[in-house]
């Protein structure tokens, strides 16, 4: 099974997104990380994926739980998520390139407008990461790359990233 990682930057009542220029989510606006890579924690992946990806050297950021993908049967894989929250005075202008797309403030009524097709699956998990403190693992099932389920279950045991 492949791992991932992704993290939300907010700033107020935006995020930090990333259009990608690669698959997957190629033009679809979405967090910042990647895949963990051999020896890596899931912590210490997303810390290296934000400062690649940004260029923002964080310390601390808050694991938000899990995503994973699978077709009733087999897990394809899954992505730990995490979400930081950067002070109103730090400065970061965007949009700006950089070598995986494009990187802009995106306000949060904006993200998860009902109508926004323009966004990776955001809107099934990231209303819970803002709004809980416990974590779940959201399970996306698909058939013939389409997503036909996603239900959300508590993580009741804690997780060392």
């Amino acid at each position: 099974m492949v791992e991932y990682t992704i993290c939300f930057l907010k700033q107020g009542d935006k995020i930090l997104l990333l259009n990608r220029d690669k698959p997957q989510w190629m033009g679809a606006w979405n967090g910042v990380g990647g895949k963990i890579e051999q020896g890596e924690t899931p912590l210490v992946s997303a810390l290296r994926e934000i400062k690649e990806e940004t260029g923002i050297a964080l310390q601390d950021i808050t694991y938000k739980g899990k995503i994973t993908w699978t077709d009733g049967n087999i897990n394809f894989g899954c992505m730990y998520a995490f979400m930081a929250e950067l002070p109103e005075s730090y400065p970061y202008v965007t949009p700006i390139k950089m070598a995986e797309g494009i990187l802009d403030w995106k306000d949060l009524s904006w993200i998860l407008h009902p109508q926004n097709v323009g966004i990776a699956d955001l809107k099934y998990y990231l209303p819970k990461m803002l709004d809980e403190s416990i974590n779940y693992e959201y399970i996306f099932t698909y058939a013939d790359s389409t997503l036909i389920d996603m239900t959300s279950t508590p993580l009741i045991q804690a997780f060392t990233v």
